[in-house]
């Protein structure tokens, strides 16, 4: 079962991810990084070998003030944006909460605990995350900034779709044929980018109401063995998680399963469609990915702007 016999992940398999997907004391007890772990000096060198005519590409959605996402059924927290004009100048104020569905971000390890009174990532006690921050796996830890390759999955440009269908979610066994259509060879240390199509799908379902558990399209659990079986520094999507599986007893089972057993940086509500066109473009879906999280003592995540280079 499951990604080897490409069948959707049962509620067995899924509960047996925990051990048999865990990352836990792999790099020592310390350890603050994770999977990007994987992403070593001779990665970053290899990724920058992929810049040949220096093309970049925004992968960020802008910050959802309520001018960019008056819609509080996606947008339930608008960023605070507030300017003043000055007669020679002007400054501006921005307060967010960048965590959810439309904000591109970079989810920190301390973010998802076990469950409820369950322990972080590396078998670590919750006690050490405070209200005045996290004393261990915050945000700051990866301050160095995460450069590696990154791999474009493009699932609707593979199925002749504008955007994943409901009851179609991304399986891992997707991931792994489409590697093979577009000549990629998984790589240790890769940001997995899995476009979904969250900008083609808002636009053709200006009705649709999001709710939790969640009802979007999207990548389903078994993806979660294609990336620990390659080894990938983190995972990149615009419509995060697929709403129609299984019951696995998680609001949202692939964050449940990533953060704080594998130890798997999510860069959530990414925008793949500038990269969609520039990949189809060149015929490349391999490239510099370039990641730069704002260094906030005891966070739990950053929003960012993740930059791909050609």
């Amino acid at each position: 079962m499951g990604l080897k016999d490409r069948t959707p992940t049962t509620q067995e398999e899924y509960r047996e991810y925990r051990s048999r997907l865990t990352n836990w004391s792999r790099w020592g007890s310390d350890d603050q990084l994770g999977t990007l772990n994987h992403i070593t000096d001779e990665t970053r060198a290899s990724a920058a070998a992929l810049v040949r005519d220096g093309r970049t590409v925004s992968c960020a959605n802008p910050l959802a003030t309520r001018a960019v996402v008056p819609d509080e059924r996606r947008n339930r927290v608008a960023a605070d944006h507030r300017m003043t004009v000055n007669p020679g100048s002007c400054v501006d104020y921005i307060g967010v909460s960048y965590h959810g569905f439309v904000n591109t971000h970079i989810d920190a390890l301390c973010h998802i605990f076990t469950g409820s009174g369950g322990r972080l990532y590396n078998d670590v006690d919750p006690a050490l995350i405070t209200e005045e921050g996290a004393r261990t796996h915050s945000i700051d830890r990866w301050r160095g900034g995460i450069v590696t390759r990154g791999v474009l999955y493009d699932i609707p440009r593979m199925r002749g779709q504008d955007h994943v269908q409901h009851g179609e979610p991304v399986e891992g066994w997707h991931l792994e044929d489409w590697a093979k259509q577009v000549g990629i060879e998984p790589r240790p240390g890769d940001a997995v980018l899995i476009r979904s199509g969250a900008e083609p799908f808002w636009r053709a379902n200006p009705d649709f109401a999001m709710e939790m558990p969640l009802n979007t399209p999207g990548v389903a659990v078994s993806c979660l063995e294609f990336l620990h079986d390659t080894s990938a520094g983190l995972m990149g999507w615009d419509l995060q998680e697929a709403g129609q599986q299984p019951d696995y007893g998680e609001r949202i089972p692939v964050h449940a399963i990533a953060i704080p057993y594998m130890g798997l940086p999510l860069l959530d509500n990414a925008n793949f469609e500038a990269l969609s066109e520039a990949c189809a473009e060149t015929g490349r879906y391999e490239f510099m990915l370039v990641i730069a999280p704002l260094v906030v003592l005891g966070g739990t995540g950053s929003p960012v702007n993740p930059i791909a280079t050609f």
